[in-house]
């Protein structure tokens, strides 16, 4: 119990000689500590407010306004036609305020309403400007006079050094596509894989929809999009995340992996120091909004509301629907070792912890003898399971006494850490297969170790190797992507470490231990945990996984075949599954909406017409000149659609907005239920690489990330990440067992296979691929 006595201010005891007070000035200093370190925050988030507020104007360019008036009106002339006269008629003032000191404070006050109208104008014209989306259906590297004057113009109204939020007030709402627009796009992406009694079953109820239902739905989405910054995204979040009652782990949560063949060090508890104190500079960047703005083509700003629930956020259970809460800073983390939870601070006296402090730390809950709790051990299966039983468990055995204190203590955390006891990574006689379970472990563990409601959890293994657990409700890959991009980077290019592998600096022994956290679970909670955990188990052992390094090219070769390389890839994916399956199936490609204010995902249907005829001509043994003509207009097909979906003309979320609107209205349609319920049975996503300017890939290759991935959407079909780099792409294939139609190994060969014939197709003089080895052993280095 010393941690909780170290907690503690003062003491006192009732005697009869009188009353013995004893003051613990260490935990008054960080009481004193923790309250400047809060008002300072306080204070940096008003400042931020502000400057954000007037954006694309700053707070000094008031002054400059006020000096601008002051001095018109010294030379006798009136700017204001009049308007600064009137103010000086209407001031609430006494009679003492002198007439020269009226007009002094009239003219401020004209000056200020003058400021805040030029802020509003060109806040306006920014938000004007950045509607403006055909410069992305332009050729690629061929700019219209139109779109330069526009760029020139963006740049101007942006104003200097821009916060993290400060482009979110202009940025423009989505637009709600016109239902005649999206039936004819549903219709044409569906009619490759319907027969014609089928399509024309199909363009009947789209006919009748568009004609009846869908006007009167449309009537009241408008509405919503009117009063609502974006008329998706909460829906999008409520409905589809929150609401589900399927475990959300493997269905929802995905992974990120560590460097793929390079280890910094194989000390756990020191790349635990350095990334945890990576982690913790990160918000502090966030917290100060000094995060750069992600801008495309260096101009055209993406919306950043997604990274306000990074840190200190956790998803609640609920019987019918879960919430996401979000907490003020909290001084530390949650982690778990060995079947026990601890509670780890990271700040002292005020300060951050440097790395190796926190490495210490580390090492002491990693040398902890102590033994789990009863009931304690498993207790992160009931956020593997069902969330129905985790929601009733949680109200009936964790609303009070210790139980509710040691759960807020996880909930409120920062983030969540496991130190886990397997080594993972590519190593071993069957490196390929060492792959495989390296992503299992971080997609579900042991089904128990992870905590899995954290907005993110980072496993450390005992070699060194790390990864991510991300749960999906608060926001999409590409914000964690930003996140572990800046961590590996911080962690090797930054803090590094010395010659025995340990964290740099040294180490304050004086620091108080981290703080066990103590459970009471009674055996029917403990039932409940064993219920939830054969469920988890169930799912986790039915999951397929293949993750392989495709080395014979990538990107920089795709380009030299003038092929948007996403494109490639996902014309590669649409031959190797008809390969697999002899048949084409519905394709989800996630594209970003982030041009629009809240803006999250839209759906790219990948497999078209277009790319079915070119597949069909290339398997029917056509002409190559005939297959390349076909491939061309397919890639141009699919950038197409993905262009429009970035800029608002996607299908999938406005046809969900409308059968959400159909069900608050309470009537049923044919056409939305046949098109909700239809499953995605190749669902693929691909992982940009944002932060290249962090890591110097010339001299150090190998320190990038080998990408993530995510469970299977459908039970007979396949989830796929890939990352497209300058020399090979990573692919990530997960499928179900218990599908006797799907192998994520036979798949991933097949895409092998389709990405070299793809590449002779389109350059015919290129010679084979050496086939180099696969699957290259690990090193471990230090920078």
């Amino acid at each position: 119990m010393a941690e909780a006595h170290q907690a503690v201010a003062f003491q006192f005891t009732v005697t009869a000689e009188g009353i013995d007070l004893q003051l613990s000035h260490q935990a008054l200093t960080e009481i004193y500590l923790s309250g400047v370190r809060s008002w300072k925050k306080r204070i940096i988030r008003l400042k931020n407010s502000v400057v954000t507020g007037v954006y694309p104007a700053s707070p000094s360019s008031w002054l400059f306004v006020v000096i601008a008036i002051l001095a018109t009106m010294y030379t006798r002339s009136d700017p204001s036609m009049g308007l600064i006269a009137k103010i000086q008629e209407h001031l609430p003032v006494s009679q003492s305020m002198s007439t020269q000191c009226q007009a002094l404070v009239s003219a401020v006050l004209f000056s200020t309403m003058l400021w805040l109208l030029l802020i509003f104008t060109m806040r306006l014209c920014l938000k004007q400007l950045l509607s403006y989306h055909r410069w992305m259906f332009e050729q690629h590297g061929k700019m219209s006079n139109t779109t330069k004057v526009w760029v020139a113009l963006v740049r101007i109204f942006s104003g200097r050094k821009p916060l993290l939020y400060s482009y979110q007030g202009s940025l423009p709402n989505l637009p709600v596509p016109a239902v005649k627009d999206t039936v004819k796009r549903y219709l044409e992406s569906v009619r490759p894989l319907l027969d014609d009694t089928e399509y024309e079953r199909m363009t009947k109820l789209a006919t009748e929809f568009e004609s009846s239902l869908g006007n009167r739905l449309q009537w009241y989405l408008k509405l919503k999009a009117l009063w609502s910054a974006n008329y998706v995204s909460d829906w999008w979040e409520e409905y589809v995340y929150l609401r589900s009652r399927s475990p959300i782990m493997v269905n929802s949560n995905y992974y990120g992996m560590d460097f793929l063949h390079v280890t910094p060090t194989p000390i756990q508890a020191a790349r635990a120091g350095n990334q945890i104190h990576a982690f913790f500079l990160y918000r502090r960047k966030l917290n100060k909004e000094e995060l750069k703005p992600w801008l495309l083509r260096s101009a055209v700003p993406c919306c950043s509301y997604q990274f306000e629930r990074m840190f200190d956020t956790c998803r609640i259970p609920g019987t019918i629907t879960d919430t996401l809460q979000h907490w003020q800073d909290s001084d530390y983390i949650a982690v778990y070792h060995r079947g026990r939870y601890f509670r780890l601070r990271v700040y002292q006296a005020g300060r951050l912890l440097s790395p190796r402090e926190i490495e210490f730390q580390i090492q002491r809950i990693l040398d902890d003898p102590s033994l789990p709790s009863k009931g304690e051990a498993k207790l992160g299966a009931l956020t593997a399971g069902e969330r129905i039983p985790w929601a009733k468990a949680r109200a009936k055995y964790f609303s009070s006494g210790v139980n509710k204190r040691s759960l807020d203590c996880i909930e409120r955390a920062a983030f969540f850490v496991t130190l886990d006891d397997d080594e993972q990574g590519m190593m071993g006689d069957d490196p390929a297969a060492s792959l495989d379970r390296y992503a299992k472990s971080l997609l579900h563990g042991k089904c128990y170790d992870r905590w899995f409601d954290k907005s993110f959890s980072v496993v450390y293994f005992k070699n060194g190797k790390n990864g991510l657990n991300c749960e999906h409700s608060w926001a999409d890959a590409p914000v964690l992507a930003h996140l572990w991009e800046h961590t590996l980077a911080i962690d090797c290019f930054q803090l590094g470490y010395n010659a025995e592998g340990h964290c740099k600096g040294e180490v304050d022994s004086s620091l108080p231990r981290p703080q066990k956290l103590n459970w009471e679970i009674p055996p029917e909670c403990e039932e409940q945990i064993s219920q939830s955990l054969a469920v988890a188990q169930a799912l986790a052992d039915d999951v397929d996984f293949h993750v392989f390094v495709f080395r014979d090219f990538g990107k920089d070769k795709i380009k030299k075949c003038r092929v948007s390389p996403d494109a490639f890839v996902q014309m590669a994916l649409q031959l190797a599954n008809y390969r697999n399956r002899k048949k084409f199936c519905l394709t989800y490609e996630a594209s970003m909406t982030r041009l629009f204010r809240e803006g999250r995902t839209e759906t790219v249907r990948s497999c078209t017409n277009e790319s079915s005829a070119f597949v069909r001509a290339l398997e029917g043994g056509e002409a190559a000149d005939v297959c390349r003509r076909l491939f061309h207009a397919a890639s141009e097909k699919h950038q197409n659609l993905y262009r429009l979906a970035m800029t608002g003309g996607g299908i999938d979320r406005h046809l969900f907005c409308l059968y959400v609107v159909s069900k608050y209205l309470g009537v049923e349609s044919p056409f939305l239920k046949e098109v909700l319920s239809e499953p995605w049975r190749l669902s693929t996503s691909q992982i940009p690489f944002q932060q290249l300017h962090m890591f110097d890939l010339v001299n150090h290759p190998e320190y990038v990330s080998c990408g993530g991935g995510f469970g299977p959407v459908a039970d007979d079909g396949y989830g796929l990440c890939y990352q497209v780099l300058g020399n090979y792409v990573n692919f990530h294939i997960a499928c179900k067992h218990s599908c006797p139609d799907t192998d994520a190994h036979k798949f991933g060969a097949e895409i092998r296979k389709a990405m070299n014939g793809l590449l002779q197709l389109l350059s015919p003089n290129e010679k084979e691929p050496n086939k180099t080895e696969e699957n290259r052993p690990e090193v471990k280095k230090d920078l």
